[in-house]
């Protein structure tokens, strides 16, 4: 894209990671070939290299992991908090000491750039897995009564967006209040759960504590299925997450679901408007948009309009669009082949239902999966593009004229994740804060994480929450083991 400025080439060397030909399931502390002998291939998505070939579970292999968390479970949930903090605090350190590797292997098999995986992904796991290390010995405190105790063993289901902090969300409270675990990552991103299996070795962790399995839909319902699991966690897509309510109702599962969204990143007229345009642009270009919180929705009052419409479009047309182990690059690949369909297929109606989209000068790469950043005004509430989660570079922007219409804009959604404020009223942000239906919202600033706070939804965006003591909840029993088989 067009700079003020000549950026060389700034590569991180891919030469720290060290991607095998081959991976197995990891199931009781060993690799193993699934059952079957099924194997898929894992594809770089900024350049559709082929990284590696990955065993496929199928229902036998889900069966032979929950039978090995299920043996694991009786003594690891038997030892004394502060012995299994022990554990976590070792993966904590782990994690911090090879992060610039997992970082390299993150950005190559997600396509997310490097600035991204080493500044914000990295730091985040690590940070989860201390945080839950020192609730491990302290879970009568967390305020969900006296000796609560470990469900069992925990399914758990995550996506590719993410897919190191999201095994951090959902490993890491599970240890700490004493459960095992099998884990299936996403198809497209399943390296980085497969090295985590590697650390888990690394710091000596009981066989069959954390087992991983990569796979496709049919192994993940196969895992939220399966008798022998007590809990079960899904990160993804609204669809896929009322199938999992459907499977699990009436079998006395515990279950958290974190689903779609489509925040709304509201901005008022005495905004700082350079901070908001930055607070935009991380909002929804952070990831290529690949987020289920990205302040997708631009509400701006509509007096400021074109004065921050003028400084947005300036603003993206420095962005830098290219090679995501380049440590200047602002946007990444697409995920997935499949993924740049379906943002093409809602663009494309988003022109088509009478929005007019905007995106900046930008050379795409000959090869690999991207999606130039896009803006889209003249939008309703009627369109497609503002109703429906896009999960990529694509913002609609809207317009309010006084807080009750934009409280009003920002709930009406089907989704209730996430929220934006931009103004510089305290008694505004808490007073629409307090009228959002959403699970975080955020004021003069947007996406920023933290593992003391809980994270979820409202409405199709899920519930149950994760993170912070709240994250502890879904994990425990509070006054009985009645709910571990």
């Amino acid at each position: 894209m067009a700079s003020v400025f000549e950026y060389a080439p700034a590569p991180e060397s891919r030469a720290i990671v060290d991607i095998a030909p081959s991976y197995g399931l990891f199931i009781d502390g060993e690799f193993a070939d699934a059952a079957d002998g099924k194997v898929f291939k894992t594809v770089s998505p900024s350049s559709e290299e082929v990284l590696s070939e990955v065993a496929r579970a199928g229902s036998e292999d889900v069966d032979r992991a929950v039978k090995a968390a299920r043996r694991a479970f009786e003594k690891w949930s038997a030892l004394p908090g502060g012995e299994r903090a022990k554990y976590l605090f070792r993966i904590a350190r782990i994690i911090q000491e090879r992060s610039r590797e997992l970082a390299v292997l993150e950005t190559l098999d997600n396509g997310k750039p490097i600035r991204e995986t080493r500044d914000a992904d990295l730091p985040l796991v690590a940070a989860h897995f201390f945080y839950y290390a020192g609730w491990a010995d302290k879970l009568e405190h967390a305020g969900l009564g006296p000796n609560p105790r470990p469900l069992g063993v925990a399914g758990q289901v995550i996506p590719w967006n993410f897919p190191l902090l999201m095994l951090a969300w959902k490993i890491a409270p599970a240890l700490a209040a004493g459960n095992t675990v099998v884990l299936k990552p996403a198809e497209t991103t399943p390296l980085s759960a497969l090295f985590f299996a590697d650390i888990c070795r690394q710091a000596g962790l009981p066989r069959g504590v954390v087992n991983i399995l990569p796979g496709y839909g049919d192994a993940g319902a196969a895992l939220v299925e399966h008798p022998g699991i007590d809990k079960v966690a899904f990160t993804g897509s609204t669809a896929v997450g009322k199938a999992i309510a459907r499977q699990v109702a009436g079998t006395g599962k515990k279950v958290t679901l974190e689903l779609g969204g489509k925040g709304a990143n509201i901005v008022f007229d005495d905004a700082p408007l350079d901070q908001a345009v930055e607070g935009i642009i991380g909002g929804i270009f952070f990831n290529q948009g690949q987020v289920c919180c990205a302040g997708s929705r631009l509400l701006v009052q509509e007096s400021i309009q074109d004065e921050l419409l003028d400084s947005l479009k300036r603003r993206l047309s420095t962005l830098r669009l290219g090679d995501p182990l380049d440590k200047n690059t602002d946007i990444g690949a697409i995920n997935s082949e499949e993924q740049l369909a379906r943002i093409t297929s809602l663009v494309e109606k988003g022109e088509a239902e009478g929005a007019e989209r905007w995106s900046p000068a930008c050379a795409l790469p000959s090869s690999g999966y991207w999606f130039a950043p896009t803006l889209f005004t003249n939008v309703t509430q009627a369109h497609t593009i503002a109703r429906d989660e896009i999960f990529g570079p694509v913002l609609s922007v809207l317009t309010f004229r006084t807080p009750d219409e934009a409280v009003a804009k920002a709930n009406n959604s089907q989704y209730g994740l996430s929220a934006g404020i931009w103004t510089e009223k305290g008694s505004r942000i808490l007073a629409v804060a307090n009228r959002l239906r959403a699970g975080v919202v955020w004021a003069n600033t947007f996406n920023k994480f933290d593992p003391t706070s809980p994270f979820g939804g409202y409405k199709e965006s899920g519930y149950g929450r994760e993170g912070g003591r709240h994250g502890l909840e879904a994990y425990l029993a509070p006054t009985s083991p009645e709910g571990a088989r």
